[in-house]
């Protein structure tokens, strides 16, 4: 079974939904690079407004999966993943940790009534520091609230401190959010992703490991690159590397 299954639609949606259901959708070491993968291609492809969600209703994920610890900063929208196009979550029932991070990290938030949102790794011992954005984006004591006392928010509090836009019924997320993103498809995409943009690099605050994430994606890409493979041999063969700048 595909961990990270991909629709792309004519109207120019694509969904990328977390398929791991007996897992509550935990993302592994290999569903991050699957999900990577999955908007690196939509980031280059013709369509316009990405929807992510989790297989089922019962989660949208319940984090790194601790049997197989992932880089959970390549699952990131903006850190792990490049794109100035919209991404709008879909989250229905728990939505945890890492999770909490991907969905605080995309541009809309569609909620089923069910859902429920916290981060326990205070509790746990571990951190990726990836959460410390989440005071930019709802009321600070909030944010502290769900981070340092490790308490769960439901749907209404989450939509009344402003992280999410909408609460469907349980079951109709993925349509209301696959909604939301057929209405931005049909939009300029030119000014979406110059107002992204803008909003990213110049408004937004960034944290340590979000400049981290960042930046260890930037160096893999050179590191895999043409280039960096021809280095590598021309270094091994003792001959001068022949550079392409891709």
């Amino acid at each position: 079974m595909e961990m990270v299954q991909v629709t792309n639609f004519d109207d120019g949606t694509t969904l990328i939904a977390i398929n791991r259901p007996t897992r509550k959708n935990a993302i592994c070491a290999v569903t991050a690079r699957e999900l990577q993968q999955a908007f690196a291609d939509f980031d280059r492809s013709d369509q316009r407004v990405a929807v992510i969600t989790g297989t089922g209703n019962d989660a949208f994920s319940s984090g790194a999966d601790v049997s197989n610890v992932p880089e959970l900063w390549r699952a990131v929208p903006t850190v792990g993943i490049t794109t100035e196009k919209p991404v709008i979550a879909a989250v229905g029932g728990w939505c945890v940790g890492g999770a909490l991070v991907i969905a605080m990290m995309c541009d809309l938030l569609v909620a089923a009534d069910n859902a429920k949102f916290s981060y326990p790794e205070a509790k746990l011992g571990f951190t990726g520091g990836l959460i410390s954005a989440l005071p930019t984006r709802i009321p600070h004591k909030v944010a502290m609230e769900l981070i340092m006392l490790c308490r769960t928010i439901d749907a209404k509090r989450a939509y009344d401190v402003g992280f999410v836009n909408e609460i469907v019924p349980t079951g109709t997320q993925v349509d209301a959010a696959l909604a939301m993103a057929r209405e931005l498809a049909t939009f300029a995409p030119l000014v979406l992703s110059t107002i992204k943009r803008f909003v990213i690099n110049d408004v937004m605050p960034q944290g340590p490991s979000e400049k981290m994430g960042r930046a260890m994606r930037q160096l893999g890409a050179m590191r895999d690159s043409e280039d960096g493979q021809e280095g590598a041999r021309a270094f091994k063969e003792k001959r001068t590397p022949k550079w392409k700048g891709r």
